[in-house]
């Protein structure tokens, strides 16, 4: 099962909607993974944990699978950035 971590300024409201939004369409598609929202802060002490990361804040400099979270919160390229979240799933 991978994980998947939404980062957002204080892991609540944005990260919250994004990660609920993929939580949904991962579980639509009956992929294995599961979706936590946390604050950018934790994040350097967690990144371990996490197999596929979401950004909201901004490209971080991390060794993990990025997607562009802003694209779930507008809509704006969010079909480009599932299907890649569903491969890095799927790797």
């Amino acid at each position: 099962m991978k994980r998947i971590y939404v980062a957002c300024g204080s892991g609540v409201a944005t990260s919250q909607t994004v990660a609920s939004k993929i939580g949904s369409m991962i579980e639509e598609d009956g992929l294995d993974a599961t979706v936590e929202a946390v604050d950018i802060k934790s994040l350097e002490s967690i990144i371990d944990q996490c197999d596929i990361y979401v950004s909201i804040v901004g490209a971080l400099d991390i060794n993990k699978p990025t997607i562009n979270g802003l694209a779930f919160l507008t809509g704006m390229g969010m079909e480009d950035e599932y299907e890649k979240l569903k491969e890095y799933i799927k790797a």
